[in-house]
């Protein structure tokens, strides 16, 4: 990193969504909360924080969402309990959570988009550059998604989100990027500048097959450009229409994730997420995978 840019230190994760796709199960429970394995879909987008050097997480809510902070504060009680128990390993466990990071939250009254609800944390980030994470996506690569996009702006300055080879057939379930080869790349091939970006085309009007991932880190710029776009479609302010501004502004890029993306906002990714990391769980895995390999398919 150079003088010259900021220092990512924060990171703003939406979190206010109704999770309608996975009804009845989040009647009462924030989607966010549904445990892959043994850890709540959340923490993986914490934990992918903490391991890029995000110092500061801000939560951005909704009504019947506060199970996600309780989650991440302390629980002395609980701690006590297991320590007296004779279960110090699980102590140790509860007590990490939320170790290493802030954290703080406010609310999105309104479901009103993912570019509304990133300019709710507008006031905790102040003129700051940082990360959006959606909290349904797990990313997994030996460095953390969020890292490499850090990494990217601390040395560029521009906006940086990640991107991934998709099917042309399913190219109309993504934000979809019109790109070239950035000159000059320490990164190569795998950072391209953004010239335009298209939400869910038809695989006939789709510039690329390069659909947005889930993971972007943002200069302050984004919030007036997103203060300033109009509703669209069902009344929503979309965060793709702020990218294009800076996209018009010479002022995004785009780097092509080469990790594994598990995208868990509906059951069959779910479902697909929950068997990738059961198996890879050192203790579950092996009877697992036995378990998998006698099933009559």
């Amino acid at each position: 990193m150079t003088d010259k840019y900021k220092r990512v230190r924060k990171a703003v994760l939406p979190v206010a969504g109704l999770g309608t796709r996975f009804l009845p199960a989040t009647k009462a429970i924030p989607k966010e909360m549904l445990t892959v394995v043994d850890k709540p879909l959340i923490q993986y987008a914490v934990e992918e924080c903490v391991a890029s050097g995000i110092e500061h997480i801000i939560f951005v809510t909704g009504r019947h969402k506060s199970a996600i902070e309780d989650h991440f504060d302390f629980a002395p009680e609980l701690e006590d309990f297991l320590t007296q128990r004779g279960k110090p390993d699980l102590a140790k466990l509860v007590h990490g959570i939320g170790s290493g990071v802030q954290f703080s939250s406010t609310r999105q009254s309104e479901a009103l988009g993912l570019g509304h609800a990133v300019l709710c944390a507008a006031e905790l980030v102040g003129d700051e550059p940082f990360a959006v994470l959606l909290g349904d996506v797990i990313m997994e690569s030996t460095v953390p998604a969020t890292r490499e996009l850090v990494d990217i702006y601390e040395a560029t300055g521009s906006g940086v989100i990640h991107v991934e080879r998709v099917p042309r057939e399913r190219v109309h379930l993504y934000g979809i990027v019109d790109a070239k080869p950035e000159e000059n790349s320490k990164w190569s091939e795998n950072v391209l500048r953004v010239r335009n970006l298209l939400e869910k085309p038809s695989a006939e009007k789709a510039p690329s097959n390069l659909g947005v991932t889930g993971r972007y880190v943002l200069p302050p710029e984004i919030f007036g450009y997103l203060a300033k776009t109009k509703p669209g479609t069902g009344g929503e302010i979309q965060l793709t229409d702020g990218l294009c501004r800076l996209a018009e502004d010479n002022n995004l890029l785009a780097c092509i994730y080469e990790g594994k993306v598990h995208d868990a906002g509906d059951k069959q990714g779910f479902l697909q997420a929950t068997v990738n990391f059961g198996l890879k769980d050192p203790k579950l895995g092996p009877e697992f995978r036995a378990y998998l390999r006698g099933l009559k398919l």
